[in-house]
């Protein structure tokens, strides 16, 4: 991971987003506590993990969350296609988050970060 890629994100359903912002951490989704770890993706991921696990999916969040507050409950690892992506081994705090909105795009279909 370079110093620059601190920021990783977390597409959230607008109930586990107020889960979130209400109780103050995210346990994970169901696929999350399925695999044991939530899944982040970094700002060049996020579209396409938006477009393959939520397509057609609507009231969806984007958290931006500050993995250099998590420490060593992150471990970058291969998934897709080989790419390396973040995965929380602990609950997501609140404290950990540094913006949210909900998921919008621009004008040629790639996620607008929070």
């Amino acid at each position: 991971m370079s110093e620059l890629e601190v920021l990783a994100y977390k597409v959230l359903t607008a109930e586990q987003m107020n889960v979130l912002l209400t109780d103050g951490v995210f346990l994970g989704a169901p696929i999350d506590l399925a695999d044991g770890y939530i899944h982040l993706s970094t700002a060049e991921q996020v579209t396409e993990t938006v477009n393959k696990h939520f397509a057609g999916q609507n009231d969806l969040h984007v958290a931006a969350v500050d993995l250099s507050a998590l420490g060593t409950a992150v471990k970058w690892e291969p998934s897709r296609g080989g790419q390396l992506f973040p995965h929380i081994y602990a609950p997501l705090p609140l404290s950990a988050v540094t913006a949210h909105r909900p998921l919008a795009r621009d004008a040629d279909g790639a996620v607008i970060l929070p």
